[in-house]
């Protein structure tokens, strides 16, 4: 483990707080070269009201996942996450996945385990180096 790590993922905490989801917050940095090159969390799209759940405290279908939000505010931004390493307070679901391995991405570190582990298998499938910190 890097020394960084600890600091990237409680910094990743930090920026979840930003999320106005009621079921569970999460952040994501993605780091490059030892600089913060993105960061996103859960939420709806840009100009959706900012509710992520329907009245029966379902999370709505259109609500983005926090590396969703940080791998497409690195797309607009004209920078590269190629051989970069994405910071995430949750494990990864399968969809997210996806976009981490196209994305180039080679590391991804987290905190807390999903229930479903089927983002995680990909990810190692592809050969991205996955580590979990508590």
């Amino acid at each position: 483990m890097e020394k960084f790590d600890q600091r990237y993922l409680e910094m990743a905490g930090i920026w979840a707080r930003n999320s106005y989801c009621k079921r569970r917050q999460v952040g994501a940095l993605i780091v490059k070269d030892k600089m913060i090159i993105s960061d996103g969390y859960n939420g709806t799209p840009s100009g959706f009201e900012n509710i992520c759940e329907d009245e029966n405290g379902v999370t709505k279908p259109y609500v983005l996942h926090a590396e969703a939000n940080a791998i497409t505010k690195v797309a607009k931004s004209g920078n590269s996450s190629e051989g970069a390493t994405l910071y995430v307070t949750a494990s990864p679901c399968l969809e997210c996945s996806k976009l981490i391995i196209q994305a180039g991405i080679k590391r991804v570190v987290y905190n807390d385990e999903y229930r479903l582990t089927d983002g995680v298998d990909l990810l190692r499938r592809a050969g991205v180096e996955v580590e979990k910190i508590d």
